[in-house]
């Protein structure tokens, strides 16, 4: 693997580091969870009000903000059906379900080493 080394002289948090990348996009405690519930779903998609009641402990207004910065960051695609009241669903974009094969590796290793504590 080629990795960029890490710099000495400058701020870590302003250069292009591919990991420090990764974690802008997905590091906020609630995007992981969004993120695999929507993997695990039929389709890869959900309804807001699925979403509100999968993800235990997040409020609305924290949902609405992940959901769009996640579709801002085109790993989700949001869509909305003119019905009363509105239906919006969440999908994996192209960009999220490239994403997936890497956190399923991460959560392998999480439960690998979680064992052996």
């Amino acid at each position: 693997m080629d990795k960029k080394p890490l710099p000495v002289k400058e701020n870590i948090y302003e250069t292009e580091c591919p990991i420090l990348y990764a974690m802008k996009l997905i590091g906020q405690k609630w995007k992981l969870p969004i993120l695999w519930y929507l993997a695990d779903a039929k389709d890869q998609t959900l309804r807001y009000g699925q979403l509100e009641k999968k993800v235990v402990g997040i409020t609305a207004t924290m949902l609405t903000k992940c959901l769009r910065e996640l579709e801002q960051d085109k790993l989700v695609t949001r869509t909305q059906y003119a019905t009363i009241p509105p239906t919006v669903e969440y999908t994996l974009a192209k960009r999220g379900k490239t994403l997936i094969p890497a956190l399923e590796s991460l959560y392998k290793w999480a439960d690998e080493q979680m064992k052996e504590q």
